[in-house]
């Protein structure tokens, strides 16, 4: 079906939807007339072409308002808010959350964004016993690696990092995890990232949930980049625990996210500091933010209602569109390598390229400040990777095709003066 590209220009109000079923979205995947008055709806810095937004995934205008509004009316309504009405919506808001991923709100708490949604479930995590062993990639998120090296600690127990393939194909994906969690008996509990914040990769989580299940392995799903760039269900994933951030590819404001645990293993995750402000059995224990801007999580339904606007099928199929486009010409450039594979549902917008040779910090550093100096290209440096160190690349919704080329001719340029 086809969008009408002059609805965007009066507002998120005045979107056209796509039918929740929509079977092709490649046509307006396409459409760069559309997607050029979807543009007008961020206000961008002209000073380069970001191609940097898994950082934060900026609001859209309509959100933007929405928030000042509530900001505003924080600041007018002062405590009277915090403690009246704030409630009453904080939960509107989960319901909201809980619907559109197939939960129940009761399996949702909001929380300052996926990192301190990670923390929380790593941390009170309660099944590792002394001699037990925690579980997680090289590609896996920095600080949630850093909380499960602090829980393997706290309960003397030992952690087991293993390597991801680059680039991984599907099965090779699965046969690492098999073979890790077959070499590691003891372990008991698995950090599993959706879609990784260094390369990109989108890994096969519900067959991996299954493998570490049948072996009596407990998973926490890392899906802070994944909800709002690819298109999926909680269910779908058969996760027991995850955690999610609000403020990248849902567009809500800064320090915004949530977690997830399953109604009936709740009691699996402690609450937080042994927190009383809700009982035991509400998961809201599970998060203890203190006294926050809560304009921002207010201002979640405003985003949601671009989300959904626009349609997951639709914002899935323009993101791939726009790495695929500059990723197919400069995917056989020698001396270029692209670590994020091609193969269908493995990636997103998120792809990470290395000029071979230079696997470093400090090179790949250089090399993001030459494409931001010299081509006006904002990119980011990543480490942590067992084959080195390289550059990411993320588009966004406002990102053009002509700057995703620009992009791949300035790597064309670039590649052959620091090929090794």
């Amino acid at each position: 079906m086809a969008l009408s590209r002059r609805a965007v220009i009066a507002g998120v109000g005045a979107l056209a939807a796509l039918p929740p079923a929509a079977a092709d979205a490649s046509g307006p995947a396409r459409d760069e007339r559309f997607w050029a008055d979807v543009a007008g709806q961020f206000r961008v810095s002209g000073d380069f072409v970001n191609l940097e937004n898994g950082y934060y995934g900026i609001m859209p205008e309509p959100v933007r308002r929405a928030y000042h509004r509530n900001v505003d009316d924080l600041n007018a309504r002062n405590s009277h808010l915090l403690r009246t009405a704030y409630k009453a919506r904080a939960d509107q808001v989960r319901d909201r959350i809980a619907g559109l991923l197939g939960v129940a709100r009761d399996e949702i708490a909001l929380t300052r964004g996926g990192t301190e949604a990670l923390q929380n479930l790593i941390s009170g995590y309660r099944r590792l016993r002394p001699g037990d062993a925690v579980l997680y990639a090289d590609l896996d998120y920095p600080a949630a690696q850093h909380t499960m090296n602090w829980l393997a600690g706290r309960r003397e127990a030992t952690v087991a990092r293993f390597v991801l393939p680059e680039p991984a194909t599907r099965q090779a994906a699965l046969d690492a995890y098999e073979r890790a969690l077959g070499t590691t008996p003891r372990a008991r509990l698995l950090l599993l990232s959706h879609m990784n914040n260094r390369t990109g990769l989108v890994l096969p989580v519900r067959e991996i949930v299954a493998m570490a299940r049948e072996r009596g392995v407990d998973v926490v799903v890392d899906a802070a980049h994944s909800w709002g760039q690819l298109d999926f269900t909680l269910p779908a994933l058969g996760a027991d625990f995850a955690a999610f951030s609000l403020h990248k590819w849902i567009g809500a404001p800064l320090g915004t996210g949530f977690l997830f645990i399953r109604r009936d293993r709740l009691a699996d995750i402690e609450p937080v500091f042994r927190d009383e402000s809700f009982p035991a059995g509400d998961i809201r224990s599970r998060v203890h933010s203190g006294t926050m801007d809560v304009a921002a999580p207010l201002t979640v339904p405003d985003a949601l209602d671009f989300h959904q606007r626009l349609g997951a099928p639709v914002k899935q199929a323009r993101l791939r569109h726009l790495r695929d486009r500059w990723v197919s010409q400069v995917r056989d450039l020698p001396g270029l390598e692209i670590l994020t594979p091609d193969e269908p549902g493995m990636y997103g917008a998120i792809t990470a390229f290395r000029i071979t040779g230079r696997t470093s910090t400090a090179d790949n550093e250089a090399i993001a400040a030459t494409l931001l100096d010299t081509y006006g290209l904002y990119t980011v440096a990543r480490t942590g990777m067992a084959g080195g160190d390289a550059v990411r690349v993320t588009p966004a919704l406002y990102t053009s095709t002509a700057q995703v080329d620009r992009l791949a001719a300035a790597l064309k340029r670039l590649t052959p003066r620091l090929r090794a």
